[in-house]
């Protein structure tokens, strides 16, 4: 397994190398961002579902820990244009984050892509130069498409992560909007 990798290493191409090196950077960016993103989204979640369940069981404003807490403490007089802001910077708060996860789920593919092309090139250069045949083509082909492998598992992680972070900040929106409709149907 070692020599394998020696040996990849020492036929491959160094941009091949640079985008596998910078695909590895965008794995190990997009796994920090979604774990931190996904605790932090989990323990606000139950904090608004705790303050949610509290205000549907007759309770006068929302839990102290809320989001809408900070709002509602700022204005003595609460209308619907406060909570409406309220939600907007839960919003901001709640979806950061996401495009960077978006942005690699896109790109990673095209510079996969990209590193497999200049190995491809890279091999005919080297048929150019030798004598060999199908060897030395299918030894290059296999070892370029590497690199679109590589691009490919960081497109489907990224994706991934985007699409349950993306659910995670739907739903804590929704307990927000929730919180803010129960308060001002006590109001009226």
């Amino acid at each position: 397994m070692i020599n394998q990798l020696i040996d990849f290493y020492l036929k491959s191409h160094p941009v091949t190398l640079g985008v596998l090196a910078l695909l590895a950077l965008y794995f190990i960016v997009l796994n920090w961002v979604f774990y931190y993103r996904y605790l932090s989204l989990g323990s606000w979640l139950e904090i608004e579902n705790r303050s949610l369940e509290s205000v549907l069981m007759g309770s006068t404003t929302v839990s102290p820990q809320s989001y809408l807490s900070n709002f509602l403490k700022s204005s003595s007089n609460v209308t619907r244009d406060i909570l409406a802001l309220a939600q907007l910077a839960a919003t901001k708060d709640a979806t950061k984050g996401l495009s960077i996860l978006s942005i690699f789920a896109s790109t990673t593919p095209f510079i996969g892509l990209f590193g497999t092309v200049v190995s491809i090139l890279d091999t005919f250069t080297h048929i150019g130069q030798s004598s060999g045949g199908m060897s030395v083509i299918a030894g290059g082909v296999s070892d370029a498409l590497v690199a679109t492998a590589a691009g490919i598992f960081v497109a489907i992680f990224s994706y991934t992560y985007h699409q349950i972070l993306k659910r995670k900040s739907y739903e804590l929106l929704n307990f927000i909007e929730m919180q803010s409709d129960a308060i001002m149907a006590r109001r009226v």
